[in-house]
């Protein structure tokens, strides 16, 4: 009896330690005009990932606006409440899980991160607005049972600028939805975030500079990952938290690792290999690290058959050999 309570704790704890070492494998599940079908998924299972980021949208007219325009009839399905409901219920009806991720879009494609308002009745007025954004889908992802819920996005002055909104709006959250919480800060962003003791993992939407070579090598990728990942280890020490790449990827263009950030409509050359390079540097660097939770690679369009493809030099990877990149390392990090 002995020898057999001993193999049942060696196995109860060899399961505890497989399920702490599942890694989010995840797609940023791009909002479209429709509705998303089974076999829309399916290409999402085919890949083995087994988190999706759901992305409804509010709009803002300014840089310096303090009003934010959600869950309207003018907006894609995909992009509202109902929408983003539709999504979260067919992607955990098929065992993948979600990440309900409200952006804000800004007018001509303004970086989010300079949002800031000139009065402080302005900064009040856009507090008070994305209080009832978030607090709206922190509602769905209630409702929904979604697995993790992200505050916000690339944040960066609104952050800096309204620190006790911030810490406020997650305790308002926190009495809405009981789950898992995360902000995704910009890669310039998250050491400067304040409130990361509040929340379950430290987000970063992970864009950051690696090298300046056309075509760079998995080698000269993770040489130049070196400097960023001794800051972000340190951090994920300092606060106790887990590391979460809320977004992660690269163009399928040359110098895709000098500035991954970019998503100008530019005409650079398509450069596959480069996007292959780069994306596994990116899981050969942090997907073994047991202080990293894993990432959602950016962006993955629901019409898989009409997405990517070998002449387009975007983010996605779909239809490009950084496909089967990302399936292969999805594969060989999922739970067994």
């Amino acid at each position: 009896m002995k020898k057999l309570r001993l193999l049942f704790l060696c196995f109860l704890q060899f399961s505890c330690s497989s399920q702490v070492q599942e890694k989010i494998n995840g797609i940023s599940f791009v909002a479209s005009r429709e509705e998303v079908a089974q076999e829309h998924v399916q290409e999402v299972l085919n890949i083995h990932a087994n988190h999706a980021a759901v992305m409804p949208f509010g709009f803002i007219r300014e840089v310096d606006s303090p009003e934010i325009i959600f869950d309207t009839e003018r907006q894609w399905f995909g992009e509202t409440k109902h929408g983003a409901k539709q999504y979260i219920n067919l992607l955990h009806k098929n065992g993948v899980k979600v990440m309900l991720k409200p952006q804000i879009w800004i007018w001509r494609g303004t970086f989010t991160g300079t949002l800031a308002m000139n009065s402080e009745d302005d900064w009040k007025a856009l507090e008070s607005s994305y209080e009832k954004f978030i607090l709206n889908y922190a509602q769905l992802a209630h409702e929904t049972n979604a697995d993790i819920f992200c505050i916000g996005t690339e944040l960066e002055q609104f952050v800096k600028n309204r620190p006790e909104f911030w810490k406020t709006l997650i305790l308002k959250v926190k009495e809405i939805y009981k789950g898992k919480l995360t902000y995704a800060a910009n890669w310039d962003e998250y050491t400067r975030t304040t409130f990361w003791e509040e929340l379950d993992y430290i987000g970063i939407d992970a864009y950051f500079p690696l090298c300046e070579e056309v075509t760079p090598t998995v080698a000269q990728c993770r040489e130049g990952w070196q400097r960023h990942k001794e800051v972000i280890r340190a951090l994920s020490k300092a606060k106790n938290k887990l590391v979460l790449f809320t977004e992660y990827g690269y163009r399928s263009t040359d110098k895709t690792a000098w500035k991954p950030w970019s998503a100008d409509r530019h005409e650079n050359p398509v450069n596959l290999e480069a996007q292959v390079n780069a994306t596994k540097a990116i899981f050969e660097e942090f997907w073994g690290e047991d202080w990293f939770a894993g990432g959602y690679v950016w962006k993955w369009f629901i019409r898989h058959k009409e997405a990517g493809g070998g002449e387009d030099n975007r983010f996605t990877p779909q239809n490009k050999p950084a496909q089967g990149v990302i399936a292969e390392f999805y594969e060989k990090h999922q739970s067994k």
